[in-house]
């Protein structure tokens, strides 16, 4: 490899995740005792161990690509693992299960699984790092109920707000909540979920609620791998449809989760910044982070490639001793590098901010989440442009089906025409904020 070198796997395994069926209509809403705080599963884990088996599972991530892209998602066995080695739960409040590692420390175990398949580490970063959102926004009732008493809690969300919500009461006492119906493309990590979340707009208002259903409430659709899309058929980005589902009151928040001007409360349930409340920055680091694991792993096939095959023409030689195989893998290199530092450093300042906003009040603005969001961006784009630069170079041989290489390069360019890798979009909201006009609302 470039520059990973794996440890040897650990041994550490827990239960299988529960795995929920596709529902057949609407589900009376449950109620399982949760107690007032959920056991970690491991005691004394550390960011440095749990890094170090992202990285060891990088040869396990790759040999299962060619199933993953066409089953439409990574599978069940590497969940399992994905699972045990605590990666659902890095986000996530411990108070409810979960280890509250920083920033920095998840995505470098996210950059890790997604140098082994990108769409794969899509799933995965999008799946666990939502626990963010329900750590920070929802109320104390709420985050019970989602975390359960297992704490085993993994969900895609949908942002913008494809479905309706009728408001509706309860008799007798009991608390009311929504009827939430709808249609969510893009569902990304939702074969190996265990709840959705889904944003939608209140009937008869303006207002948007973020609602959790559990997975057995939802529908699933066929619409994902197996070549639908022109690349990251690994990242289980299947719609969700709900139909007519009840959703109680505590699993709803108000869904605008990037205009605020106040920390979230979360902040202080769990005695964490950590739980502030900015997303913006962090939602678009779950899809820049798989492009930066692209960069590396074809870093990785290209010097493959070079160090084991001759020029073309005589005199042959060993390509990596040849420039013009030199100068495309040191620019590689350069700009994978640059994306990884840009993107770690964009988690410590986001830290920074986070505490300091607890500590002295001053505030983590909105203009500081854009700034950060708009560093990740350049990231995607230079991560981006390295798998470019290596798939020029390769020759047309890397372009067959099933090759990584030609994986890789289709994986980059979903990431590229995604609505939210827009830089020059971003380049102008950035503007508008820091000069106090208008703010698009997203």
């Amino acid at each position: 490899m470039t520059r990973r070198k794996c440890p040897p796997a650990t041994s550490t395994r827990l239960p299988l995740a529960h795995r929920l069926p596709n529902p057949a209509g609407r589900r009376k809403v449950r109620t399982v005792p949760v107690p007032e705080t959920v056991p970690v599963p491991e005691q004394g884990l550390t960011p440095e161990m749990i890094i170090g088996r992202a990285r060891a599972l990088i040869p396990a991530i790759r040999d299962q690509q060619d199933q993953a892209e066409r089953i439409g998602h990574h599978t069940a066995e590497l969940d399992r693992q994905f699972t045990a080695a605590g990666f659902y739960r890095m986000l996530q409040p411990r108070r409810f299960g979960g280890y509250e590692f920083d920033l920095p420390t998840f995505w470098q175990a996210m950059l890790a699984v997604s140098t082994g398949d990108p769409g794969t580490g899509w799933a995965l970063t999008l799946g666990a790092h939502h626990a963010l959102g329900i750590g920070a926004y929802f109320t104390e009732a709420g985050q019970r109920d989602i975390f359960g008493p297992s704490g085993d809690f993994r969900a895609p969300h949908r942002a913008p707000p494809m479905g309706t919500a009728e408001r509706v009461r309860k008799g007798g006492g009991e608390a009311g909540g929504f009827l939430v119906s709808g249609t969510w493309d893009y569902c990304s990590g939702i074969a190996h979920a265990t709840h959705f979340m889904g944003n939608a707009l209140v009937t008869g208002t303006t207002d948007r609620i973020t609602a959790v259903l559990p997975r057995d409430e939802v529908t699933v659709l066929d619409d994902w791998g197996d070549g639908r899309m022109l690349g990251m058929n690994s990242s289980g980005s299947n719609s969700v449809r709900v139909d007519g589902v009840f959703v109680p009151a505590h699993r709803t928040a108000p869904a605008d989760w990037t205009h605020g001007s106040e920390q979230a409360p979360g902040a202080a349930l769990h005695g964490n910044p950590l739980y502030c409340g900015r997303i913006y920055s962090v939602y678009h680091a779950g899809l820049v982070i798989p492009v930066i694991g692209a960069a590396w792993a074809a870093l990785d096939e290209f010097e493959q490639i070079i160090t084991t095959k001759l020029t073309y023409f005589p005199p042959q030689v060993p390509r990596y001793t040849h420039p013009d195989h030199q100068r495309p893998f040191g620019q590689a290199l350069a700009l994978a590098d640059t994306a990884e530092a840009i993107v770690l450093r964009a988690g410590e300042r986001y830290m920074e901010l986070a505490r300091r906003w607890v500590r002295t009040g001053q505030p983590f603005s909105r203009e500081d989440d854009v700034r950060l969001y708009a560093m990740i961006q350049q990231a995607g784009q230079l991560a981006a442009a390295a798998v470019e630069v290596i798939f020029a170079a390769a020759s047309s041989s890397s372009a067959r089906r099933g090759t990584r290489l030609q994986r890789y390069y289709r994986d980059v360019a979903m990431y590229r025409g995604h609505i939210a890798a827009q830089h020059l979009t971003t380049a102008g909201e950035l503007a508008r904020v820091h000069f106090g006009l208008p703010d698009s609302l997203f």
